[in-house]
């Protein structure tokens, strides 16, 4: 049995219930308010609830929970499932939404001499609310949830873009001087944003609002043919350039800001088109600078810096969910009804302390193919979010930075990436090199390798999870293989190191009838990955 939320799921395989008799308990309808208490500043929600509802709900009492996830479409069961945060190191019990729990009910299996479900309250203090503040889904349903909040505020938004040059010097330290930064390196243009936001004075003038562009809604049609543009070109060399090709598509600097790395950029991936996506990204760029991503000062136009607003209004978006009920003509660019978006997404988080080196290393990356982080920054370059130690056993053990990158992915499972062999050894320093912790909901397979002997507290996590379900009714086999109760996570079969399914140790774990070969990294020597060998690189195709 697995439970599932409304509007989408995570991109491991949480959701998947087990062979052919597994079932799916929907909480589609378990979204209800149940409890504000406005003086002890508490509110208590069924776990379908959507994050935006709970931010709406909590605001009309004069509320706020301080750090959420920056996309609003996930439920309260579901950032519980998967330790979803924000960035922050200034929270006093943290900065992931679990760590403002005070209290949760949960239904559990049970033999039928106590019924078959026994519903359990947790609270403050009990070791067991430990395990279930991120639970994976393992332990049962989620029934109740109650969290701590705090009083409505307003905060001051600028982004500032910096040269790249000391930001392994900068990233140890922006942390503690804000209280919601983050940072976004464009690594191919040697550029960041700096994320210079805190809690202002209520009496502040400003209502601002935060609409990020890639959450909004887009054209179907629009979408589709991008995926059109991408499967059909075929031949290496094929230039489509950075340019809008289609008159009336790209009508305003925003619309190609949010939806050109989607028309050029698959086009791109698939002729190898690698100066034309190095355009388009730096085009992308300018033009999300000039629209200041989403952020305007009133709701309807952007200003000038600061950007300064309630809490509820700038610290997440996701308006794409409001798209028209227009028989999906528009939609979020990666719902998968339509012909959209499809990427790949690795969230890795690093211990603060080591962030200088591993930022080092992948700059000896950036050093040696520039254009190869091309890819990288026609989406949103690499987010860095920060995030405090937690009490949760499957939560952060100290604080860390998280590091997502969102890239192309092929529909063909056997079709490689250009420069495939650059992200796979980021994220092998990041995991291997640095102890990266991948984000739950998020990443491939190969990202999970020996991820849980990485926590601490797994072990309590265990003996808990044995307790409240010791038949694994609430188990599939992807958690059985991530709590390693089971051989498997890794999948080693041909072509398999392009989805991640594993780390290639053979030329055919690759693409060999492509050019692309299982070698060591060229900066982590340790890192095994899919490397393009060309004519020009000396190797005899004889």
């Amino acid at each position: 049995m697995k439970v599932a939320t409304s509007t989408s799921h995570s991109i491991p395989k949480l959701i998947c219930p087990e062979g052919e008799n597994g079932l799916i308990i929907s909480t589609k309808d378990l979204n209800r308010t149940l409890n504000i208490d406005k003086s002890a500043m508490t509110i208590t929600v069924e776990p379908g609830m959507l994050l935006r509802q709970l931010i709406n709900e909590s605001a009309m009492a004069g509320l706020a929970i301080p750090y959420v996830p920056y996309w609003w479409g996930v439920t309260v069961g579901g950032i519980l499932g998967t330790g979803a945060h924000g960035s922050s190191l200034w929270g006093e019990s943290g900065s992931a939404v679990h760590d403002f729990v005070i209290q949760l009910r949960i239904v559990t299996p049970v033999g039928p001499d106590e019924g078959y479900a026994k519903v359990r309250t947790l609270q403050n203090g009990d070791p067991e609310l430990d395990a279930a503040r991120v639970s994976l889904g393992v332990l049962g349903v989620i029934s109740q949830v109650t969290l701590q909040l705090q009083p409505m505020f307003k905060r001051s938004i600028t982004l500032l873009e910096k040269n790249d040059s000391d930001l392994a010097d900068q990233v140890s330290t922006f942390g503690r001087q804000h209280e919601f930064a983050d940072l976004t390196w464009y690594p191919s243009q040697s550029k960041v944003v700096y994320r210079i936001d805190d809690r202002v004075s209520s009496g502040t003038p400003g209502n601002g609002v935060y609409d990020f562009a890639a959450f909004r809604s887009a054209p179907s049609q629009y979408l589709a043919m991008a995926r059109s543009l991408e499967e059909s070109q075929e031949s290496r060399g094929t230039s489509v350039g950075g340019e809008c090709v289609t008159g009336s598509v790209c009508t305003s600097p925003m619309e190609m800001a949010a939806y050109g790395l989607t028309r050029n950029g698959e086009s791109q991936e698939s002729t190898s088109d690698v100066v034309g996506k190095c355009v388009t990204a730096a085009q992308t760029l300018s033009q999300l600078a000039v629209a200041a991503y989403g952020l305007t000062n009133d709701g309807m136009a952007f200003n000038g810096y600061p950007v300064v607003g309630y809490n509820n209004q700038l610290q997440s978006s996701g308006t794409c969910l409001d798209s028209l009920e227009d028989a999906l003509a528009t939609s979020c660019p990666w719902d998968p009804r339509i012909k959209g978006l499809y990427f790949f997404y690795t969230a890795i988080s690093i211990s603060l302390s080591k962030t200088k080196d591993f930022i080092e290393d992948v700059k000896k990356l950036v050093a040696l193919q520039p254009e190869a982080f091309c890819g990288l920054d026609l989406y949103i370059g690499i987010l860095m979010r920060y995030v405090t130690a937690s009490t949760a056993y499957l939560g952060k053990d100290e604080d860390v930075v998280e590091f997502d990158m969102i890239y192309y992915r092929s529909k063909d499972p056997k079709s490689p990436r250009i420069y495939q062999d650059i992200l796979e050894e980021i994220e092998q320093i990041a995991l291997f090199k640095y102890g990266g912790l991948p984000h739950w909901g998020k990443n491939k397979n190969m990202a999970f390798i020996g991820a849980i002997k990485k926590y601490k507290s797994a072990s309590e996590f265990l003996k808990v999870k044995r307790l409240y379900d010791p038949l694994g009714l609430f188990s599939n086999e992807w958690t059985d293989q991530i709590l390693e109760v089971k051989d498997g996570i890794s999948i080693v079969k041909e072509n398999c190191a392009l989805e991640g399914l594993c780390i290639c140790s053979e030329d055919v774990h690759c693409a060999p009838q492509k050019g692309y070969f299982c070698r060591p990294g060229k900066v982590y020597q340790e890192a095994r990955v899919c490397v393009h060998l060309s004519y020009e690189d000396g190797y005899d195709w004889s």
